[in-house]
């Protein structure tokens, strides 16, 4: 992988623990030179993994709609920033210039990317590894509900398992290095047999 897609908050969360692996991430890419491409904020998770990787000249491509463009915001450090208007189309850009993606904890948004990319893999349009970093069980109770949409008969297991799970960024990249998608089948647009 090249380029890799973060998924991230705008906010710390209250344990260091988070903050810590967002600079593990940003420590691993500049290792082994994959760019990340990120929302483009200097605030939070995101701006954490981007500072990391700046510091230590690696590549940063921030991608950021303009209703987010504002001073607090933006991070001014990040050469390579492509403004966009929405948010929808944050994501096609995105999409476009990665080979994988990794979600680290935050919020609703970060929740929004990782479930479109997921639902675009389901759909065989996306072919690459989606990675979610399981730091200190913070997606242990959505790891569940994917189970119970299962048991219920609303997910495939086997489009469960295009979300690829580690605690740790090394486990995580590896499993990510060693991705292969799935065959496409006849009818895509079906999630339960």
């Amino acid at each position: 992988m090249k380029r890799v897609v973060v998924f991230c908050g705008a906010s710390l969360g209250f344990n260091p623990i988070y903050k810590e692996a967002a600079a593990a991430l940003g420590n691993y890419f500049v290792r082994h030179q994959i760019g990340l491409v990120y929302g483009g904020a200097k605030i939070g998770m995101m701006g954490i993994i981007a500072d990391t990787i700046l510091a230590k000249q690696g590549e940063v491509i921030g991608v950021i709609p303009s209703l987010l463009e504002k001073e607090e915001v933006l991070h001014s450090g990040v050469e390579e920033m492509i403004i966009c208007k929405k948010m929808s189309d944050r994501k096609v850009i995105m999409s476009k210039l990665v080979d994988g993606y990794i979600t680290l904890p935050g919020g609703f948004g970060t929740l929004d990317e990782l479930f479109e990319v997921l639902t675009l893999g389901q759909l065989h349009i996306e072919k690459k590894p989606i990675g979610l970093l399981n730091i200190n069980g913070f997606f242990d109770a959505l790891l569940v509900q994917l189970d119970k949409m299962i048991a219920e008969g609303y997910l495939k297991k086997d489009n469960k398992e295009l979300l690829i799970v580690a605690t740790s960024v090394e486990q995580l990249m590896k499993k990510m290095n060693n991705y292969s998608a799935p065959e496409t089948g006849n009818v895509i647009h079906k999630v339960v047999s």
